[in-house]
Order: structure tokens, then C-alpha cells, then sequence
């Protein structure tokens, strides 16, 4: 091979080198959002289960009941 083809693909390989750290890096970061994401949907279930049993424990309207316009 000749140099100027040694030089160009060494140069393409460290090119494809920093995008893969780049695309881990995003990754990395779209991984701690999501874990995120599922720990406040977990809590916002949780808050919902509660408070249909104390809605529905004190002898107000159930989660299920239609509106009184209905």
C-alpha cells in the first residue's frame, strides 16, 4: 500500500473512533435520563394508587365514577 493510503484510513479510523466515543456518550446520558423517567413515573403510580385508596376509603367518589354531569 502506499502511504497516502495508509495515512487515509488511519485518518478514517480515528474519525470513526471519536463518533463511537461521542455516540457512548450520548448513550451514557440518554441511559441516566431514562432511569430518571422511570423513577418518576414509579412515584407518580405510586402516588395515584394512593390516592385512589383514600378516595375510595372515606366514602367519596371511586376513581371509576362517572361525574355528576354525566
Amino acid at each position: 500500500m502506499s502511504e497516502k493510503r495508509i495515512v487515509e484510513l488511519e485518518t478514517k479510523q480515528a474519525y470513526q473512533e471519536d463518533l463511537i466515543q461521542d455516540l457512548n456518550k450520548i448513550i451514557f446520558e440518554q441511559q441516566k435520563r431514562l432511569e430518571k423517567l422511570e423513577e418518576a413515573c414509579k412515584y407518580l403510580l405510586e402516588q395515584t394508587k394512593e390516592l385512589a385508596e383514600i378516595t375510595s376509603s372515606d366514602g367519596s367518589a371511586t376513581v371509576d365514577e362517572k361525574p355528576p354531569h354525566y
